[in-house]
This record gives structure tokens, sequence and C-alpha cells, in this order.
């Protein structure tokens, strides 16, 4: 091996993986700490029994996280230094020798499936352990192993096709192979954004149009108001699987949906309803999908580029626990470890998000009413079990929404 990557890669998993587990327990120790009082702001609003509920849901949701993150640094660091990779390579090598291509599509799928298995036990008792503890799991085992055989299924169809092209590209396009693999993974994401509202999201859901004709009439209005042009209001049956309410905005040009979780409406008035719609529609004003679609297509450009670059690097490969070089090897080296890499990234990231909240927030009061918005936020903070009291770093470090107190206060501001 590759003294100085290795050395470099061990000593930044250590570094992740340790300030994973600080941040974590930060987090749990921060929100039991707080869990005998409800804060002022939502004391008229959130028993206290509510209030530690959310404390104790969110601290089970973190420890199940924390662990599930410790197996998966082990798993890392078994397929990478351990030698897990090259084992897995030499096999396929002994069976398809002459075919690289193919050769290293399997290999690159029998990594992913022995990932899928580390994670299964995690993804299952989340659903039906942690949240069934807390009364939000609705789904039957049988749909939740129909449901990874419809993703297995979806993925053999659609991902695998991409995965060979990704291979053949690498192989036969040249010394600027990653390029057109960058230009091909837009196309691939354009189509997908447009395809998947009508065509894959209904493998999983059951969505019907919006049945209640006053209530359309009110959103149909606040569309042609914000400019918004959708394909059809719809409700999807969240309640199959979990008791969370949301709503959201899916599609890509004239494919665009407006979705409603069937949990939302049971739970919102019209007035509510009209304020979170108002603040997804803010989103759609700030054109912050767009913006963040070009920012994935800007990292993605850059990091096929390094890795056209680290694929004739020898001491990448040898520094990462691999003997024999090769395009798949280079490609699945490259996904294993970027993570680890860019992890500190983390909170920019999170930053960038919660002020695209902000923004949608100032939206909606200026085009809904901003009490009704805090009024719609308050209860799916209680109905859905989100902490009031986060810790401070950690939500800064992780969170895409700012903490409840922060967002409602922003708002409480504008209502003046």
């Amino acid at each position: 091996m590759t003294p100085t990557l290795t050395i470099v890669f061990i000593s930044l998993l250590v570094i992740t993986t340790l300030t994973k587990i600080w941040l974590g327990n930060r987090h749990i120790s921060f929100m039991q700490a707080h869990r005998q009082a409800v804060p002022k702001a939502f004391d008229q609003n959130i028993t206290l029994e509510a209030h530690q509920k959310a404390a104790d849901y969110s601290s089970a949701k973190t420890r199940l996280g924390l662990t599930e993150g410790l197996v998966q640094t082990i798993l890392l660091l078994v397929l990478t230094i351990g030698g897990g990779l090259q084992l897995i390579d030499s096999a396929w090598r002994m069976a398809l020798p002459e075919q690289e291509v193919l050769r290293g599509a399997f290999v690159i799928l029998s990594v992913l499936f022995i990932s899928s298995l580390v994670e299964l036990p995690f993804d299952y008792y989340k659903s039906f352990v942690v949240d069934a503890r807390f009364g939000f799991n609705k789904m039957t085992p049988k749909l939740f192993f129909i449901d990874i055989l419809k993703g297995n299924l979806l993925f053999l169809v659609i991902g695998v096709p991409l995965l060979f092209a990704a291979l053949w590209l690498m192989k036969s396009a040249g010394t600027n192979w990653w390029f057109y693999l960058w230009a091909l993974l837009i196309g691939f994401s354009i189509f997908m954004q447009a395809i998947a509202p009508t065509f894959i999201a209904p493998l999983f859901n059951k969505f019907t149009p919006l049945s209640d004709e006053s209530l359309k009439s009110r959103i149909e209005s606040l569309l042609k108001k914000c400019g918004f042009k959708s394909q059809g209001l719809f409700v999807m049956d969240g309640s199959t699987r979990s008791s969370h309410g949301n709503a959201y905005f899916t599609g890509f040009g004239s494919s665009k949906r407006v979705v409603f979780f069937d949990t939302l409406l049971e739970r919102l008035d019209a007035d509510e309803i009209e304020a979170v719609l108002a603040h997804e529609l803010g989103h759609f004003k700030h054109k912050h999908v767009i913006k963040r679609i070009a920012i994935m297509f800007f990292m993605s450009f850059v990091g096929l580029a390094l890795l056209g670059w680290l694929q004739q690097q020898a001491w990448f490969y040898n520094g990462l626990g691999v003997t024999e070089p090769s395009n798949y090897m280079a490609l699945l080296l490259f996904m294993l470890v970027s993570p680890v890499f860019m992890f500190f990234l983390r909170p920019l990231m999170a930053s960038y998000s919660r002020k695209n909240e902000f923004e949608a927030d100032a939206y909606a009061a200026q085009n809904a009413d901003a009490h009704h918005l805090i009024e719609a936020l308050v209860k799916l903070y209680r109905d859905n079990a989100s902490t009031l009291t986060p810790d401070p770093l950690h939500s800064a470090f992780y969170d895409s929404h700012p903490p409840a107190s922060i967002r409602i206060a922003k708002l409480s501001v504008m209502m003046k």
C-alpha cells in the first residue's frame, strides 16, 4: 500500500467517525437535558408529554444512526484497507477473465449488495422498533420487503444499464471519458426528474386527485397568483407506511405535481394547508430546486474530472487496499471514499439549505398568512415528534431546516 494515502484515509475516517459520535451524543444530551420543560414559544400549543416524546424519539433515531454509522465505517475499512474489494475483484477475475466491463459491473453490484445487506437490519429496526414504539410506523413487514423488491427491480431496469454505460465510456471513450459520463449523468438526471412523478412514484404509493373542491379552488388561486403551473393536485397515501405528514412539489417542466400526504390533510385546516403550500412555492419562486441541481451538476463535474485523474494514479489504488488497478475499481473506490473526504462540507451545505428555508418562509408570509404558517409548523413539529430543542452545534452541522424556535421567531417578526 501507499503509506501516505493510507495514513490520510484512516486518519480522516477516524476523525469523521469521532466527530459524528461526539455531535450525536451532544445532541442526545442536550435534548434530554431540556425535556422537562416546553420552550416558552410553544408551551400554549405543545404539551409536556408531546415535547418529551419528541426528545425521546429524536434521541432514539440519533442512537440508531450512530450505531449504523459505526458499522458502515467498519465495513468501509474491511472493503478497502482490509482487502475486501481486492478479494471480490479476484473472484470475479477468475470467473470473467476477459470481459472487463461485465466483470466490473458484477464487482460493483456485489459491493452494493453487501452494503444493502448491512443496511437492511437498521432500516427494519427503524421502522418496526423505533417508529413503531412512538406510534409512527403503519407499514407491515410484507409491504416493507415489497418496497425493497420494487426498488431493486427498478435499479436493475434503470440503474444497471447506466452502470454499464459508465464502464463502457471509461474503457472506450479515451481520456475525456469523464466529461462524456458527466453529460450522460446530466441527461439521465433530467430524464428521471421528468418521469419520476408519473412512472416511478406510483410504483410505491397511490396518488389520487385532490377531491376537496373548496380546498382545490383555494390552492389553484394561490398557484395562479404565484405563477406556478402544475400537472395537477394529488393526495398520496402516506398513511400506509407512516403517520408523518408532508407536502411537496415533484417533477420537472410541465410534469410538475403538487402532492399532499393524506396525513397532512387530516391534521391541517385549509388556511394552514395554503400557508404550507405558499412556503413550497417560495422554493419555486426563488429557484431553489434549480440552484441545487446546478450545484449538484457542478460538483459532479469536479468529482468526475478528479476521478479521471485519479484513475491513472497507481497510489490511489494501492493506498486504498487494491493491488490490481482497473477502471471499475477506480469508480468504486471513488464512490466509497469520497463521502469521507467531503464530510466537513456538510455544515456549508446545511447552512445553504437553511437559508433557502428562511427565504421560502418569507415568501409564504407575503403570499399567505404568517400566523397560519406558524400554526401549521407547530402542528407538524408536534405530530411528527420533531424536537424543539436540538443541540445548536449538531443542528448547525447537519440540519437542512432551521431549529423550530428560530424559525417561529422569524415568522413572528414578519407578522408585526
